[in-house]
């Protein structure tokens, strides 16, 4: 199962690998356009989005966020977790680090959540009250967490409403927090058992089936038909939100 991995690396193409070896600080980092102007749009907004990360790390996984707009709010605020300086007594929370939809030091960020209307601005006070209460705010570890993955499908747990489908290449998101061996799953939609991350198996109405092996998911979304394989994500209907 593991041998297969160097050729989906090569697979994946060119998008995470033609970062490699340029000056990070110099990666574009500017609006990606997919969030609605604040002015224009009073209406309340929740968006999760999900970016290729940086280096190597790219090929293999993504960096998600999420971006919160109350009814009536000048602007966003965008919600995400990051190791840089954590070490060193940086918060692992960080709040407005860059713009809601902002490429991610050059990977183009995809929507994974849209929820706009009538009661969203209750769903907003919730994911905040979950931002308060997440049990990792000054730990971070890569693999197999807690990481960035970990906290937004924290956050998908404490407000199902959400329907988040993370990706497969959401390393870390298996990631249980507490060590609990089972949990709903991050769409609330279905059941999620965990060894630490390392081992498990989701089944859930919005995440399809899958298998998580060293934090490597393996898996069929129903809803949306396709494979589910890590360095790719998904083979099949591109994921987005509804």
């Amino acid at each position: 199962m593991l041998g297969v991995l160097p050729l989906l690396a090569l697979l994946v193409g060119c998008t995470p690998l033609d970062r490699l070896g340029q000056n990070w600080w110099e990666l574009r980092r500017d609006s990606s356009g997919q969030a609605p102007d604040p002015v224009a749009f009073p209406e309340p907004i929740v968006q999760v989005y999900a970016a290729r990360a940086v280096g190597w790390r790219g090929v293999m996984a993504v960096h998600t966020w999420v971006a919160l707009k109350p009814t009536g709010a000048p602007a966003y605020t965008r919600y995400e977790v990051m190791g840089w300086g954590v070490a060193g007594g940086a918060p692992a929370i960080r709040v407005n680090r860059s713009g809601p939809d902002d490429y991610w030091f050059g990977a183009r960020p995809d929507l994974l959540v849209d929820r706009r209307g009538d009661g969203v601005d209750e769903l907003i006070a919730r994911v905040e009250a979950a931002v308060g209460a997440y049990p990792y705010p000054s730990t971070y570890r890569t693999w197999p967490g807690p990481n960035s993955n970990t906290f937004i499908a924290y956050l998908g747990r404490a407000v199902p409403e959400l329907r988040l489908d993370l990706p497969a290449t959401a390393i870390g998101k298996d990631f249980i927090p507490g060590g609990w061996p089972a949990a709903r799953s991050p769409s609330g939609t279905g059941v999620h058992l965990s060894v630490f991350g390392l081992l498990g198996l989701l089944a859930g109405v919005e995440e399809g089936l899958e298998l998580n092996v060293l934090s490597l998911t393996f898996g069929v979304d129903v809803k949306r038909p396709a494979l589910k394989v890590p360095v790719l994500g998904h083979l099949g209907l591109r994921q987005g939100p509804e």
